[in-house]
């Protein structure tokens, strides 16, 4: 097939970057229908074997199926064009959020609708929920992992990509490798000069700010190219692990205002994960105003997603070896079953942290424990709405957030 031109490459995929609402399974279906259904650009079987292969990579699978394909139809700069133009359109659009929640964020009226967008919250968390276990949770084996890493979570505090780890060992060691699914020998020229130019241009900023000694810089973006390692699962895998760190550990920002961008980055185009940007930006705008905000938003992009280029730039041209590979299947499949009981945890701490004003931590267990005369009744009936709207009438999370702010604002002003 001769490939596209780049005019089309960009239309293409800049209406798939400004349509990708929804999370990723809205996401994914659009991709297959602009470049499978209504033009002859893959195939079904190489995009669903693309598709496989960008689950097996840490990070938003959707962005990296984007970058998957511009690669397969224009080489690298394809790639790039897919990728970027995947995350830039919600990423302008989080800028714009973050600069004025920042601003506007702590008035009280302001405060009061984000009541009914912290309801809907919950519940959009817990419909990820019943998404990933119905999808991930088969046999013992699952079940196990999934309950195992919410306790070690929820009770014992454990770090998020211990977890990870160890799920992954249990799902290779779990399997046997067979002779014909053998991974081929790797040209090394190919895949270490990927490896030195994309993890230069990963680690290059992060140099740079160890030069000029900025401290905050600095950890930030240590703190979000760790994360970029270990998302598996998606961004809501990993939001749990985020919120400890950047509010309990760094007190980068509050809990609410962590949940606030959760909410806010559902309503943007692109990947969930962008709410790293909020955070980021958040976060640098109480270190040193609008600009520290923005400088710290664009070092928040810049790590979690040059890793995204590096993992499908490197593993690309074996797609067919590395999605017959057993044992690397199996670690996924324990990933995704640990991954649902982390997301367990993520939706019951929303939920504590929403339902009463005060949660604390009793003994030397990280278990929260909230303060039973803080129940906030308005947050509980809020809820209860959200879950009625999304659960049972399948409105959508943008409408019921509108719906819900609406509402608090009216029974606020009565």
């Amino acid at each position: 097939m001769t490939p596209p031109n780049w005019p089309d490459m960009f239309r293409v995929f800049g209406r798939i970057g400004v349509m990708s609402f929804g999370g990723p399974a809205a996401q994914i279906a659009v991709m297959h229908r602009e470049l499978v259904e209504h033009r002859p650009w893959l195939s079904e079987q190489t995009y669903l074997r693309a598709l496989s292969l960008c689950m097996l990579l840490p990070g938003p699978e959707a962005m990296q199926l984007a970058t998957y394909a511009g690669w397969r139809l224009r080489g690298v700069a394809g790639g790039l064009l897919g990728g970027l133009l995947f995350v830039v359109p919600g990423a302008v659009f989080i800028a714009a959020l973050a600069l004025l929640y920042a601003w506007y964020g702590q008035m009280p009226l302001v405060q009061t609708a984000f009541q009914g967008i912290k309801a809907a919250v919950i519940i959009v968390v817990f419909q990820a929920l019943l998404k990933v276990s119905s999808k991930a949770l088969h046999g013992r084996l699952g079940w196990a992992l999934a309950f195992g890493s919410f306790i070690a979570l929820f009770v014992l505090g454990l770090p998020f990509p211990l977890i990870i780890l160890v799920a992954g060992v249990i799902g290779m060691l779990s399997r046997s490798p067979t002779p014909e699914t053998e991974v081929a020998d790797l040209p090394p020229a190919h895949s270490l000069r990927t490896l030195l130019i994309w993890g230069g241009l990963w680690a290059a900023p992060l140099l740079f700010i160890a030069l000029i000694g900025d401290d905050f810089l600095l950890q930030l973006g240590l703190f979000f190219s760790k994360l970029a390692v270990v998302t598996f699962g998606g961004a809501y895998a990993v939001l749990a692990y985020m919120t400890q760190t950047v509010v309990q550990d760094f007190g980068w920002i509050e809990t609410d205002q962590m949940i606030d961008a959760l909410g806010l980055a559902e309503t943007t185009p692109g990947p969930l994960i962008l709410v790293t940007q909020f955070v980021g930006m958040l976060a640098g705008f109480a270190q040193s105003g609008p600009a520290g905000a923005m400088a710290a938003g664009l070092l928040a992009l810049w790590v979690t997603f040059t890793p995204c280029f590096l993992w499908i730039f490197l593993a690309g041209p074996y797609l067919e070896a590395l999605s017959q590979q057993p044992r690397i299947a199996g670690a996924l499949r324990a990933i995704t079953a640990a991954v649902v009981g982390v997301i367990a945890n993520l939706s019951v701490w929303f939920a504590l942290h929403v339902l009463f004003d005060r949660v604390g931590a009793d003994g030397p267990l990280a278990l929260p424990l909230p303060v039973w005369d803080s129940f906030n009744p308005m947050a509980a009936a809020l809820t209860l709405l959200a879950a009625v709207l999304m659960l049972a009438l399948k409105r959508g999370f943008v409408i019921t957030m509108v719906l819900l702010a609406t509402l608090a604002l009216i029974l606020h002003a009565i």
